[in-house]
């Protein structure tokens, strides 16, 4: 029997997308195990979740390092060696890594971020797709590289933008899709289908990937 690969979650806040990724890992054939979660926040409520589930957590509290950000990710980046962690997913991990600690996970850590990059980078991302008129809007999986939201997608989900729609609206059906393309990205990355080179996605043969699309 293949081994799962040992995978860490670091969240900010409740894990929404955390709770999807734990519960595709339950299944007997997903090629990763969720072996940590951890977080930057001491009260963030994922880590009750996760702890519910039975699985270890940590917390490495940002605030407590002022603007060393890479004294910070030296101990967060020591809390995954000692897990033996081999796969890292941010799913909403509120801070901005330092180039030091992407080229420590370089091909190993992917992000979910709320628009369908290279479409609105950053932040409000569900208002400027409203503002901009936009007919679909959704969510990207993507390999973290050292520039934000920059890396190459491995899984892109799209929903309609509806007539009417609100920010909030638009960014709860959004949400339901990126629980889908998360788990389907991390199997990927997990059973060695996608890997990255470069700037690029390559599947197990060396060819271009083409990312996972779901609509929905």
């Amino acid at each position: 029997m293949t081994l799962k690969r040992r995978t860490a979650i670091l969240i900010s806040g409740r894990g929404s997308n955390m709770t999807a990724l734990i519960a595709a890992a339950k299944a007997a054939d997903f090629p990763a195990s969720i072996a940590l979660v951890a977080s930057n926040k001491a009260d963030a409520p994922g880590l009750a979740r996760a702890a519910g589930e039975g699985i270890a957590t940590a917390t490495v509290v940002s605030r407590n390092f002022g603007a060393d950000r890479e004294a910070f990710e030296r101990q967060l980046h020591a809390t995954l060696q000692r897990h033996a962690i081999e796969i890292v997913c941010l799913a909403g991990f509120m801070r901005i890594l330092t180039p030091w600690f992407v080229g420590q996970w370089t091909g190993r850590m992917i992000n979910i971020h709320p628009a369908l990059l290279p479409k609105y980078p950053g932040l409000h991302t569900h208002e400027r797709a409203l503002e901009s008129g936009d007919d679909e809007h959704g969510a990207t999986v993507h390999f973290v590289v050292p520039e934000t939201d920059a890396g190459p997608a491995i899984a892109q989900g799209t929903v309609k933008i509806e007539p009417g729609d609100t920010p909030d609206a638009l960014a709860a059906r959004v949400l339901g899709v990126e629980h889908v393309i998360f788990p389907a990205a991390l199997r990927a990355l997990a059973a060695g289908d996608v890997t990255m080179t470069g700037d690029s996605c390559f599947d197990r043969d060396g060819r271009p990937w083409h990312p996972i699309r779901v609509a929905q």
